[in-house]
C-alpha cells in the first residue's frame, strides 16, 4: 500500500484540490491530510471572541466528518493564523511538515501550487519544497488547484501535467463531502459550487479524453 500525504492550508482545500482521488483510491493508499491553518479567524475583528473560536471549532469538525465521509481518518490540525502564515515563520511551518513527513512516511505528497492567489496557499507551498528535497525521503511532489484560489492568480496560471481520471460517483462523492462545510459552498457562478466543481472536472477530464479528471502539476518525481 503506497502511501500519501496531502498538505492543505486550510479545512476544504484538500477536498477542493483532491477531493475526487481520495475517492477514488481510498481503498488503496494510506492517506494523511494535514492542515496548517485554522480557516476562520479572518472573518472576526476579535480572533479570540467566542464567535470566532466557535466558528473555528465548527471548521475543523467539518473537515474531520468530510475526511471521515471519504473514510480517512488520518489527519492533523496545527491552527496556525489564517491568512498570517507570513507572520509565523517559514521554519516553523516546514518543521511541521517534516515532522509529519517522518511520522507518515509518505512516497507522495501533494500541496497547493505556487500560482495561487491565496498568500497563505504560497507559504505552504515554498514550505513543501523545502521539507520535501531530495533526502527528505519523498519520492514524488505534486501540486493541486484550488477553485477560487488558483484560477484567480491571472500573473502566472495553473498548468497542469499530471490526470487522474475519475468516475462521475468520485466527483458526486467529492461534491457530497464539501457540502460538510456548510459555511463555505456558495451558489453558481461561485467557483465552489456543485456546477462549478462538476464543470472543471469535466473540463480537465476532456483535457485528458474522459469524462472526469481531477489535474495536477508534477513539481519533483524520482523514479
Amino acid at each position: 500500500m503506497k502511501k500519501c500525504l496531502v498538505i492543505a492550508a486550510h479545512p476544504d482545500d484538500d477536498i477542493l484540490g483532491c477531493g475526487g482521488l481520495l475517492n477514488r483510491f481510498r481503498k488503496k493508499v494510506d492517506f494523511k491530510v494535514i492542515f496548517i491553518a485554522e480557516g476562520s479567524s479572518p472573518r472576526f475583528n476579535d480572533p479570540l471572541s467566542p464567535e470566532c473560536l466557535i466558528s473555528q471549532s465548527a471548521r475543523m469538525q467539518a473537515a474531520i466528518s468530510s475526511l471521515e465521509y471519504l473514510n480517512i481518518f488520518k489527519y492533523t490540525f496545527f491552527d496556525f493564523p489564517c491568512c498570517k502564515l507570513d507572520t509565523v515563520g517559514h521554519l516553523k511551518i516546514t518543521k511541521a511538515i517534516e515532522k509529519e513527513i517522518k511520522l507518515h512516511k509518505p512516497d507522495i505528497v501533494f500541496t497547493h501550487s505556487d500560482s495561487d492567489s491565496n498568500i497563505d496557499h504560497k507559504i505552504v507551498y515554498n514550505s513543501t519544497i523545502v521539507a520535501t528535497r531530495p533526502n527528505s525521503g519523498v519520492d514524488h511532489v505534486v501540486s493541486y488547484e484550488v477553485l477560487s484560489s488558483t484560477e484567480w492568480g491571472y500573473k502566472n496560471s495553473f498548468t497542469p501535467n499530471l490526470f487522474y481520471k475519475l468516475t462521475k460517483n468520485d466527483i458526486k462523492t467529492k461534491i457530497e463531502a464539501l457540502k460538510h462545510y456548510e459555511s463555505e459552498m456558495q451558489e453558481f457562478p461561485h467557483p465552489r459550487s456543485d456546477i462549478a466543481i462538476e464543470s472543471l472536472a469535466q473540463f480537465r477530464g476532456a483535457q485528458c479524453g474522459h469524462k472526469y479528471a481531477e489535474a495536477f502539476r508534477t513539481i519533483r518525481s524520482f523514479l
